[in-house]
C-alpha cells in the first residue's frame, strides 16, 4: 500500500510508464524515520524538500504545507499499524509530459513506508570495512547536494563493495577528495578535532549531518568543515557515516587502518536523549 496524492492505493494501482521520476530521474525524495507516531526532524526534512523543489524549478502546490505532508505520512503509517517504529519515503516527481524538456512544472507525490526494528539509535558492534570507489566521481555542484532519484553512483558503488567483500565505499569528488559515503555523510575524528566535507565538495546536504554538527558543537571537540583527502583517512582516529535511519555507522577498517568509535558512542547517546524529548 502507498499514499499517492493523499489517497491510499495498492502498489499495482500506480502506473509508472509515464512517470518522469522513473523515466528521467526527474524527482526528489526524503527518507524519514518515525518513532512513536512522530517524524523525527520533520521541519528539517520539509524545508530541504521545498528547497530542492525550488532548485529544480518544480512548482510547489499550495497545499504542500508542513502540516499537510506530515499528516499524509502519519496517516499512512497509522493505516499500516507501524507508527511505533517506521521508515517512510516521500517522492515528489514532475508530472508527465515532454521528453527532457517537461511540458509542466506541476508535481505529484508518492509516500511509502515499512516497519523497522529499533525505535532508538544503536551503534553496531559488527566490523564495517570500506575502501574508495574510483570508477565514477561526485561532481562539485549544487545538484550533488540534493536527494534526487539519480543514484547511479551509489548503486554501482554498492555493487563494487559487494564484489570486493566490503561493507561500503567512500565516494570521491572530481577534485579527488572524499565527498561522502555510499549511504551517508562522512565525519573524521583526529585527536579532538572533527571534520566533515563542506557542501561545496559535492556531499549530500544531510539531515543527520546537520544534527550531528549541532551535537558536536556542544561537546569538547572542535568542529571544522574542510576538504578531506584519502591521505587524511590514514591519520584519523575515528571515521563514521551518518544518515537519518541509522544515525551513525562507525567505520572500523579502511585498508590497513583500524578505527575506534568513542565519539560515535557519545553522539548516539546524546541523540537518543534528544529523541526522548520529541
Amino acid at each position: 500500500m502507498i499514499n499517492s496524492n493523499g489517497s491510499l492505493l495498492n502498489v499495482d494501482s500506480t502506473l509508472l510508464s509515464n512517470n518522469r521520476g522513473f523515466l528521467y530521474g526527474d524527482a526528489v525524495f526524503e527518507t524519514l524515520k518515525i518513532c512513536n507516531g512522530k517524524i523525527l526532524f520533520w521541519e528539517d526534512h520539509y524545508f530541504r524538500l521545498m528547497a530542492s523543489m525550488r532548485i529544480l524549478r518544480m512548482e510547489i502546490p499550495m497545499n504542500f504545507t508542513l502540516e499537510y505532508l506530515e499528516n499524509q505520512v502519519i496517516n499512512l503509517v497509522n493505516e499500516l499499524r507501524i507508527q511505533d517504529s517506521a521508515r517512510a519515503r516521500i517522492t515528489v516527481y514532475r508530472n508527465q509530459g515532454g521528453l527532457y524538456a517537461p511540458e509542466t512544472n506541476e508535481v505529484s507525490f508518492i509516500i511509502s513506508a515499512n516497519s523497522i526494528q529499533n525505535k532508538l539509535y544503536e551503534i553496531s558492534s559488527a566490523s564495517y570495512e570500506v575502501d574508495l570507489f574510483k570508477d565514477f566521481y561526485v561532481s562539485k555542484n549544487l545538484l550533488s547536494t540534493l536527494k534526487t532519484t539519480n543514484k547511479l553512483i551509489q548503486i554501482t558503488g554498492s555493487i563494487y563493495a559487494k564484489e570486493n567483500n566490503l561493507n561500503s565505499c567512500l565516494l570521491l569528488n572530481d577534485a579527488k577528495n572524499i565527498a561522502e559515503g555510499l549511504q551517508g555523510n562522512l565525519f573524521m575524528v583526529t585527536g579532538t578535532t572533527v571534520i566533515t566535507p563542506p557542501l561545496s565538495e559535492g556531499c549530500l546536504n544531510g539531515i543527520m549531518r546537520k544534527q550531528i554538527i549541532s551535537l558536536i558543537n556542544k561537546t569538547n571537540y572542535e568542529f571544522k568543515e574542510m576538504p578531506i583527502s584519502p591521505f587524511d583517512l590514514q591519520k584519523a582516529d575515528e571515521l563514521f557515516l551518518t544518515n537519518v535511519i541509522s544515525a551513525i555507522q562507525p567505520i572500523t577498517k579502511y585498508r590497513k587502518k583500524d578505527y575506534k568509535n568513542s565519539l560515535s558512542q557519545l553522539l548516539v547517546a546524546i541523540l537518543n536523549q534528544k529523541i526522548h524529548e520529541f
